[in-house]
């Protein structure tokens, strides 16, 4: 499958958090808070694609508020923290926008993410993801998770809309 070809057709981008917004560490802080790190060129690709109209989702089991509201400043519409089903998420995201699973595209890293991607019309991850990732994905991007893999993601996709310009 060429997966340039499915990028044209996608209307719906979402993208777990940790290993793919982030490198995947965490601070643990001694008041028990966690601190994650993350590129700030993912973060304009994503503004931007919200502002030329694309659709994005954040499905992540991670829970902190801190990437609900970051990612909510930069416009994503659909923001599921907590999610321990992630199939289940994306299922009811497909139901509610009333789109085929072919119209999307996930990014994920790790193995909570394989049944979605799995499902998807265009599955993708970062460079990093572990190999049972790698293996199911119709994409593996040059680029590390929070190190502009979501922006490598979403430029492909705007470039041939001539929306990235």
């Amino acid at each position: 499958m060429n997966y340039k070809t499915s990028l044209h057709g996608i209307k719906l981008f979402a993208f777990d958090y940790d290993g793919v917004f982030s490198n995947g560490s965490i601070l643990l802080m001694p008041d028990g808070t966690q601190v994650r790190s993350a590129s700030v060129r993912d973060g304009f690709a994503v503004q931007w694609a919200v502002k030329q109209g694309l659709q994005l989702a954040l499905v992540t089991g991670g829970k902190e508020e801190a990437v609900k509201t970051r990612l909510g400043k930069l416009g994503v519409q659909h923001l599921h923290l907590g999610a321990s089903d992630k199939l289940s998420v994306v299922t009811d995201l497909v139901n509610k926008l009333e789109i085929g699973w072919d119209e999307v595209a996930y990014m994920g890293d790790d193995m909570p993410d394989v049944p979605v991607l799995e499902r998807v019309g265009l599955a993708a991850c970062p460079q990093d993801a572990v190999p049972e990732v790698r293996r199911v994905c119709h994409y593996v991007s040059p680029f590390a998770g929070g190190a502009g893999c979501v922006r490598d993601l979403l430029e492909q996709a705007m470039k041939p809309r001539g929306l990235w310009d």
